[in-house]
């Protein structure tokens, strides 16, 4: 081979986490050696360590190479693996699944699935959900109660769509941006397609909020940072609300006509005043707001989103007293009831419950209004506490009250290119599948969309609560590390009748299953991805990634084994009878687009796509415009949805189930406040055994104020003991002026080794090891989604 054709170099995108950077390839006598941003990608312009860092991960001598079987119990230190053949794998672990299913259900056999944000199962996750349809089972656990469950679904019980750029959802329109919220999210860690945004942004003249315990990444250049107390980013939203209420620094166009905040509220029964409770002849579908110009009680009906007389005549906000079927009735609107409620969070509360002083809280109120158009990101910083969806419900009414929900600059339903659905909802096995595990005590959380939180999974495992569960198929996660309850979480995976784990290496969970399967990388299989989310114009790129390299050993791509696998499953008429190609056909059938095409143009093909704002205004076919898919038609301040299932009907605020204030008994041995952060150079609980990443990071620390650590006796770099209600670990302290002296901040994800360094691995499950989520409980869950506390708990550091 001649030098010029010695090396190549190949246009595709990093897959390893939400960002999906452009990148280009370096591919030298048949070796991948390097992997570049793409400056013409629209998601391009920088890579990240981790990304740079995909040769040394495809190459790692520690990855699985071939299937195998667990010949020895689950308790043993051995598990004895044993080499076995794909086929073998496979019936094995069908046999297994069609087992279990007859004698107990198809539900009784759950998945397992890495986080499609934050590592690259995102390429087949749509597959694994096709596959658990076609089977039939409804159990899906895959990290969304601690990981996108606010800002993906809780904020749909505000706008009927997730609020903050999750798939569907509505993204930051940054480009047009007058004024951006970051909450809780640092996306030059996270989503460095975002970073670069912003900066660009920040060039031009947009201003930036930033609200996080850490002055880290973008908080250093933010016009506003507001250092809240872990756990207490519901009253933050809150208090802000207030501000902005006082000083009439709200839409009321837009909250008149397209929020519920006009509906009057009964004070008797908390539900919603309704047609059929003043007359006999009256709707129930039809609800009652109150109209200032004729001095009474006017008809909203949701079927046509209209008022009798128009949105202009109807009250926002007043108390009054209305004639019923059943006597005067006194009812205040939905919007009036917000407003009482966010009167309670004044500045002075908020600086005794949030730690932020009166005069930030003012700047940041007063850009939120005078900066628009506002968009926001809020991220898991806020999402891992006790209280997050109504902390959810809080900042999006908080955001709702701007008026910049889809307007040009604000968080926008960006249009996406036409598909053909994947993940099987017009299957057979879709038909009367059970109600998921955890749906009846939590309704309104994740099993409504057919996941489920690993605490409930244990459950259902270990006390056969609402059914057993016996099997779970694992693609990538690593629940013991990355989940809370991990003790009950081990017992509960040592207790499976079968488990089957898939992935690039072992990790602690892996250990405990009966096969494992050995995944291709990335960078070692085709794959496809339609629309890039970041702006309008990356929401027009469809691309399929080419591999680089063959995989190592026998390794498979996770698509490949879902195919293969339904097959043995009798499934594969769902699948194509296993030709991926044509799945990929029929997806994109709709776009125009073959895979063909594609592979001829590796960077990627724009298909024209037309941005529209305020769709909700727009008219359907029938005239009626198309509103909110809410109950109400409308962005809803007041759920009556909530109220139906016994939680507040507004956001009220509810301190953190173990902090100083809620558990005063705890304050005198676990006087600090313990939030957590990822860490920039790793994907959750991956790749610290990859020298290249891990000789930056050598051990797992813990951010400490310099006068808590002093205070302690402990130095910068000492090893200490962690230490909470529910267990202790250990990490080095590291100094960090900028935190609340109150607050230390741990890193989760650690228990690898790189060998090549000599750098120790740190055992999953003893107070000797690193494992943060050892320190969390999973009690003290959010009443609604069942999100553990892992940014929101207590502890004492003390020197090891």
């Amino acid at each position: 081979m001649d030098k010029e054709n010695a090396t190549r170099k190949v246009h595709g995108y990093c897959a390893m986490c939400v960002a999906r950077c452009g990148t280009i390839a370096t591919i030298e006598n048949g070796r991948f050696v390097a992997l570049e941003p793409d400056p013409a990608h629209p998601t391009g312009e920088a890579l990240c360590a981790k990304g740079r860092a995909a040769p040394e991960i495809v190459y790692h001598p520690d990855r699985i190479l071939y299937p195998m079987r667990r010949t020895r119990p689950k308790g043993d230190l051995d598990p004895g693996w044993e080499q076995i053949g794909w086929d073998q794998a496979l019936d094995l672990i069908a046999a297994a699944m069609q087992r279990i299913a007859a004698r107990h259900g198809p539900h009784a056999v759950a998945t397992s699935t890495a986080s499609p944000s934050t590592t690259a199962i995102a390429d087949s996750f749509n597959w694994i959900r096709r596959l658990m349809t076609a089977f039939g089972t409804p159990n899906a656990c895959n990290a969304i109660d601690i990981c996108g469950w606010s800002r993906g679904y809780a904020t749909r019980y505000t706008f009927g769509v997730g609020s903050v750029g999750s798939s569907g959802g509505a993204m930051a329109d940054i480009a047009h941006s007058g004024c951006m919220i970051l909450w809780g999210y640092n996306p030059s860690i996270s989503r460095i397609t975002h970073a670069t945004a912003i900066i660009a942004a920040r060039k031009r003249g947009m201003k930036l909020i930033v609200i996080d315990p850490r002055r880290a990444g973008l908080a250093s250049k933010a016009d506003v940072w507001l250092r809240v107390r872990p756990g207490t980013d519901g009253a933050l939203a809150l208090g802000l609300a207030n501000l902005m209420i006082e000083r009439n620094w709200y839409d009321v166009d837009f909250l008149r006509r397209w929020s519920n905040g006009p509906l009057l509220v009964r004070a008797d029964t908390g539900r919603l005043l309704r047609e059929r409770d003043i007359s006999p002849s009256g709707r129930d579908d039809c609800y009652i707001a109150w109209d200032d110009v004729a001095g009474g009680p006017v008809g909203y009906d949701p079927a046509t989103g209209s008022y009798e007389h128009g949105s202009d005549r109807v009250a926002l906000k007043g108390r009054y007293v209305v004639a019923t079927r059943d006597g005067e009735v006194t009812c205040d609107t939905s919007f009036q009831l917000y407003a009482d409620l966010c009167s309670q969070h004044t500045p002075e509360v908020i600086e005794k419950t949030c730690w932020v002083p009166p005069a930030d809280l003012e700047a940041a109120a007063d850009m939120l209004w005078n900066a628009r158009p506002v968009s926001y990101y809020a991220w898991s910083g806020h999402e891992q506490q006790s209280n997050t969806t109504q902390t959810a419900r809080a900042i999006s009414l908080l955001y709702a009250m701007t008026g910049c929900f889809d307007v040009k600059g604000g968080n926008v339903l960006f249009p996406s290119v036409p598909t053909a659905p994947i993940t099987g909802e017009d299957l057979p096995g879709a038909q009367g599948l059970a109600p998921a595990v955890g749906l009846a005590e939590r309704p309104l959380g994740v099993a409504r969309w057919n996941f489920v939180a690993a605490r409930d999974l244990y459950t259902a495992i270990l006390e056969q609560k609402p059914y057993p569960v016996k099997a779970v198929i694992g693609f990538g996660a690593n629940p013991l590390v990355a989940h809370a309850d991990v003790l009950r979480g081990r017992a509960a995976f040592m207790a499976l009748e079968f488990y089957a784990h898939a992935d690039l290496f072992m990790n602690p969970t892996a250990e405990l299953a009966d096969i494992v399967l050995p995944s291709a990388s990335p960078f070692e299989c085709e794959a496809l991805k339609v629309g890039f989310e970041i702006s309008a114009e990356a929401q027009s790129r469809v691309q399929l990634r080419p591999a680089l390299v063959p995989p190592p050993g026998e390794a498979r791509s996770d698509t490949r084994i879902v195919f293969d696998l339904a097959s043995r499953l009798g499934l594969g008429e769902y699948f194509w009878h296993g030709d991926i190609e044509a799945a990929w056909t029929h997806h994109l059938a709709p776009s125009g687009l073959t895979p063909q095409a594609l592979r001829a143009a590796p960077g990627g093909i724009d298909v024209a796509l037309d941005t529209r704002y305020e769709k909700h205004a727009e008219a359907g076919k029938d005239g009626v415009p198309r509103g909110f898919a809410t109950p109400s038609r409308r962005a809803e301040f007041y759920s009556e949805t909530f109220l139906k299932h016994h939680y507040a009907p507004l956001p009220a605020y509810v301190e953190p189930m173990i902090s100083p204030v809620a558990r005063p008994d705890l304050s005198a041995r676990f006087p600090l406040i313990l939030t957590s952060s990822k860490h920039t150079l790793f994907l959750n609980s991956q790749n610290r055994g990859v020298s290249g990443l891990r000789r930056r990071a050598r051990d797992p620390e813990i951010e400490m104020h310099p006068d808590a650590a002093r205070a302690r006796g402990i130095g910068a770099k000492d090893w200490v003991n962690v230490e909470t209600p529910e267990g202790k670990v250990r990490a080095r302290a590291r100094f960090d002026a900028t935190l609340d002296p109150r607050v230390v901040s741990g890193q989760h994800g650690w228990w690898q080794a790189s060998p090549a360094l000599g750098a120790p691995g740190y055992d999953a499950f003893g107070p000797d090891g690193a494992s943060f989520n050892l320190l969390i409980g999973g009690h003290a869950a959010d009443p609604v989604s069942g999100s553990a506390p892992h940014r929101a708990y207590v502890c004492e550091v003390s020197l090891a």
